[in-house]
């Protein structure tokens, strides 16, 4: 029947029909064929592109919107990215899975990301000394031409180690157009004003350029060309996604909101309005190029009053804007098979197993003042020895550590099983003599009142093998003059040599029962060479000898009969410090030990032996820092240590426990309520202390029922000044105080 009807039908009737049956007859076979390719997949869709805006922090949530995608099943052919926005697309274009870029931006401190120098942790031992004599951040450098500050309010480099996370080593260097996912970033020439589309700029050059803020970060040159934040001129990329060929975009606007009038009262208020209100004039344009078929999730408006500064409420909050969305973005999902092959596509780029490979070459490259070859000697990496590339990430970190650099760059070149490794620094010009200047003030809203102006100053590559030396100056209600040389046994040595010269004068009181009875004027001064040997840079142990020459004389009552009291005593001293603590004012991690012995010998007074030790550990629960210290010193005679005042059994008179026997535990713990604005500072805290402690003199032993226990309540900030503390203390059975205090605080 059938070949009899095909006999009779015009030639088109027989090959239509023909075209039929033969899809019926094939119909089984392709539904057993596999998905398609991603390229077949592609052409036969609308090309999805993906612009995501910057917005600070608030860009965060652009993860959030990558989830639901992923959730949705909706392919992103192409992305383009501005500041944060950049940072997060270009992640995400190099391969990096939803999951690894949000453990790592859970996992990263920003408010020490988002400071003038490395994470505490990546300091050297000497730099972590210096926030001991002196927490203030207010430095500058000095020169013939005068004082200069750093070049940003924000370092670069902590950045910038962070962005090393996002992008695995092997994609750091690989140009924009040559990802698996096509990818713009956008940034802005500082000289011109124009937008610069970086295309085959090194992906880490690209987000780092695209994320300079102007006045945060430093700016960041891209083919001899100054590039700052993309943001001034085009936060929200749609005309470029448009032009790599998008036929859909979906556009995501997380720019910050302008500021209400209220909050115009200072001048960072209304710079920041200015760079609100370019963006914002900037991102109404770019949305006026958005077609009906494409869809914008915006989430830059005020009613997003919720959003705070955490990190996985923001992802929440991106996450939840997505899926409003989620009946247009359905529109554009694959099947589960060609979703599937549409991702393995973008991580082309396996990521490579880490390896270590014999080291052939070693170079340090940019040196201007600093040694080379101390350089190399300090980081461990020794030729023909296995190294990681971690281990590089390691060695750069140590040097960026030291302070003397602003921007660090490891290259790792891997050739017949061997490895060469080039670090190129750039010596920070502002570094090379550095003063930090602080205040201290304290008062007990009675008869405790000090206020004292501290000066730091630290040169530093006074001689090929890396000497630095450090002065410190006092005045106040303490005044005090010291200095001290740092000299390596060599270039790179962990061993050195350090002279010290210091003096100082004060007044101290003494009590009797608690109640004050005299105050006494106290001058000494202390001459002496020590031999330390650096333990990496977390601690250091130092054998010393010395003389001290001090003087005592009454002030009140006035006794001219008394005169004055003059000693000269020979000292010899071991010493153990530790310091791995995140932070100063606040630390949640790491610890603090200081263990000391000394002998001082004197030809009238005799031998007095002093045994003293202090350790803290640091510890995290949720937005709660806290810490346990404890604090044991012993005099055989002679000398005391006293106890009282805040956090030394708060509520008591300063120094008002005195013994030969001394003993301080607490513990601490501080929530975060807020955060200080960009540049002023870090976190805002309220919290409370709990203590006991007590002074015996040297012929008893400490009982239980010599113990005092005490406690305050504080609101805490870090300030660039250092942690400002105002609290309200008291001791069980004693007095009570309220505090005012900013400076060190062990």
């Amino acid at each position: 029947m059938t070949a009899q009807f095909l006999s009779q039908a015009p030639l088109l009737q027989k090959f239509l029909l023909g075209c039929v049956l033969a899809g019926v007859l094939l119909l089984p076979a392709a539904a057993q064929t596999p998905p398609s390719s991603p390229e077949t997949a592609a052409q036969a869709r609308p090309r999805v592109g993906l612009v995501l805006s910057g917005g600070g922090a608030r860009g965060l949530a652009h993860l959030g919107v990558l989830r639901a995608l992923r959730e949705l099943r909706v392919p992103v052919d192409l992305v383009v990215g501005t500041s944060m926005g950049a940072v997060v697309g270009g992640a995400y274009a190099a391969g990096r899975s939803v999951e690894e870029i949000e453990e790592i931006v859970h996992s990263a401190d920003w408010a020490t990301i988002l400071s003038d120098r490395p994470q505490r942790r990546e300091l050297s031992f000497t730099r972590r000394e210096e926030d001991q004599l002196l927490p203030s951040r207010i430095e500058m450098g000095l020169s013939r031409d005068g004082a200069s500050l750093p070049p940003a309010a924000v370092g670069n480099s902590a950045l910038e180690r962070t962005l090393e996370r996002l992008i695995s080593g092997q994609r750091a260097d690989l140009p924009l157009n040559r990802l698996a996912l096509p990818f713009r970033a956008l940034a802005t020439d500082l000289l011109s004003g124009e937008m610069h589309e970086m295309i085959d700029t090194p992906l880490f050059l690209a987000l780092r350029a695209s994320m300079a803020v102007p006045g945060v970060f430093a700016p960041v040159r891209i083919q001899g060309r100054p590039m700052v934040d993309g943001g001034l001129v085009r936060n929200l990329g749609v005309d470029v996604a448009r032009k790599m060929g998008a036929d859909i975009i979906i556009a995501v606007n997380v720019g910050s909101p302008l500021l209400e009038e209220r909050e115009l009262a200072s001048a960072v208020g209304v710079a920041n309005q200015m760079l609100q209100i370019l963006t914002e004039q900037n991102v109404t344009r770019s949305l006026k190029e958005l077609r009906p078929a494409d869809v914008l999730i915006d989430r830059s408006s005020t009613a997003w009053a919720f959003w705070t500064s955490s990190a996985w409420r923001t992802v929440e909050v991106g996450h939840r804007a997505a899926l409003a969305a989620q009946d247009r973005l359905q529109q554009l999902a694959l099947t589960v098979a060609d979703y599937s092959a549409h991702q393995q596509s973008r991580q082309t780029l396996a990521s490579a197993q880490p390896q270590a490979l014999p080291l052939q070459a070693l170079a340090i490259k940019g040196t201007r003042r600093s040694n080379p070859q101390a350089l190399q000697s300090s980081l461990g990496l020794q030729p023909g020895e296995p190294v990681t590339e971690a281990q590089v990430e390691r060695a750069a970190a140590v040097l960026y550590g030291s302070g003397d650099f602003d921007r660090v760059d490891s290259a790792i070149l891997d050739s017949d099983g061997r490895r060469q490794v080039t670090i190129q620094v750039n010596e920070a010009a502002w570094a090379r003599s550095r003063l930090r200047v602080g205040l201290e003030l304290y008062s007990n809203f009675d008869d405790a009142n000090r206020f004292s102006l501290v000066a730091l100053h630290s040169a530093n590559w006074l001689n090929p093998w890396g000497a630095e030396l450090r002065s410190l100056g006092r005045i106040g209600a303490k005044r005090e003059l010291g200095t001290e040389l740092l000299q390596p046994l060599g270039p790179g040595s962990d061993l050195y040599l350090a002279p010290r010269l210091h003096y100082e004068e004060s007044e101290a009181d003494a009590f009797d029962g608690g109640r004050r009875v005299a105050r006494y004027a106290v001058s000494l001064g202390t001459a002496g060479l020590s031999l330390g040997w650096r333990l990496g840079n977390w601690g250091d142990m130092r054998l010393g000898t010395g003389r001290v020459r001090s003087r005592t004389r009454a002030q009140l009552p006035e006794d001219p009969s008394l005169g004055s009291v003059r000693l000269s005593l020979r000292t010899r001293y071991a010493q153990l410090r530790i310091d791995s603590l995140d932070s100063m004012a606040f630390p949640a991690r790491g610890q603090l030990l200081d263990l000391s012995y000394a002998r001082l010998d004197s030809g009238r007074t005799g031998t007095v032996n002093q045994v003293s030790a202090l350790g803290l550990s640091a510890f995290q629960l949720g937005p709660w820092a806290g810490h346990l210290y404890g604090e044991y010193s012993h005099a055989s005679i002679g000398n005391t240590s006293s106890l009282g005042g805040f956090l030394r059994l708060s509520g008591s008179p300063d120094s008002s426990l005195e013994g030969r026997k001394l003993f301080l535990g607490r513990m601490v713990m501080a929530k975060r309520i807020g955060q200080m604005p960009l540049g002023l500072g870090q976190s805002v805290r309220v919290g409370f202390s709990l203590e006991v402690g007590g002074a015996v003199p040297e012929q008893q032993s400490l009982q239980a029922g010599d113990l005092k226990l005490a406690g305050s309540g504080f609101l805490a900030v870090d300030t660039r000044f250092g942690p400002f503390y105002l609290a309200l203390g008291g001791t069980r059975g004693g007095q009570s105080a309220v505090y005012l205090f900013l400076g060190p605080v062990w």
